[in-house]
């Protein structure tokens, strides 16, 4: 019995170490980046190197806070994410109430085809992305840049939406229909009400796929009044000189959007990720 005892002691206090040197390694690039934007640019590679600096200072921010170039990125990537996270929820809603409640012709196939896209490598589609989007006339818009996420956004919400979809009993939605109420009331009055989880889960991971995406935001836009978030901290990388303070300060400006998204869903988004993983 004592042995035992010391046996799940000792596996106690390995997995806690485990997790402690697991949350330092992913921790430890984040305390740095955070502990660069307080220093001046010349002590970012000062030998040794130093967490904590004797000239803090909040210049830094000031200077990305003050810039009106540097503001539009963010109102940018603001109104970005927030409209392919809204379009992506509405379509993966409709589209998984279909595959989760009706049966029809290529249902299969048409699922094959989403999963699919989901293995095709971003970078191959620069190119017949860029030559679409300039023939549409979409080249630097709002609109080109939010059709181009949701293409990345959608299968993997529809995936979503519909396993959890099909962890709720088709009583709710056929109760309803007894009644005399539509479909479509079915859908808006019953099960989107009941899948809250579900779409918080889809809507965090919507965001930030938006949020952080560089590849196409870089490819589809010309002028620095339509580029976003990643691209302005690129854009801080001059041709004689980088201004780190400055970068590290846009990156964590830049990392506060989705924290605070995670932080105040988080039950609901780690809810939601197991209810649909329950059933498919």
């Amino acid at each position: 019995m004592l042995t035992r005892k010391r046996r799940r002691l000792g596996a106690k206090i390995a997995v806690f170490t485990g997790l402690c040197l697991g949350a330092a390694f992913a921790g430890l690039p984040v305390v740095w980046m955070l502990s660069t934007s307080f220093k001046p640019n010349g002590e970012v590679f000062a030998v040794p190197p130093k967490l904590f600096t004797k000239n803090f200072s909040f210049d830094a921010y000031t200077a990305i806070l003050s810039d009106g170039a540097q503001l539009r990125f963010f109102l940018n990537s603001y109104v970005v994410a927030l409209s392919v996270t809204a379009l992506t929820l509405l379509v993966a809603i409709l589209a998984a109430y279909g595959f989760s409640r009706y049966e029809f012709p290529l249902k299969k196939s048409i699922n094959a085809v989403i999963i699919s896209v989901q293995a095709v490598p971003p970078i191959t589609l620069v190119i017949p992305y860029f030559g679409l989007v300039v023939t549409l006339g979409l080249y630097n818009t709002y609109p080109g840049l939010i059709l181009t996420h949701m293409v990345f956004t959608l299968p993997y919400a529809i995936i979503m939406m519909t396993a959890y979809f099909n962890t709720l009993p088709k009583e709710l939605d056929e109760s309803v229909k007894v009644d005399g109420a539509s479909s479509w009331t079915a859908l808006w009055r019953v099960l989107v009400p009941v899948s809250v989880p579900g779409m918080v889960a889809v809507g965090v991971y919507t965001f930030m796929i938006s949020w952080n995406e560089y590849l196409f935001a870089l490819t589809l836009t010309r002028t620095d009044d339509m580029r976003t978030v990643p691209i302005g901290i690129q854009l801080l990388m001059g041709q004689h000189s980088y201004e780190w303070n400055q970068m590290m300060a846009m990156s964590i400006l830049g990392s506060i959007p989705v924290l605070i998204l995670f932080l105040l869903f988080q039950r609901r988004f780690i809810g939601g990720l197991t209810s649909g993983a329950v059933k498919a």
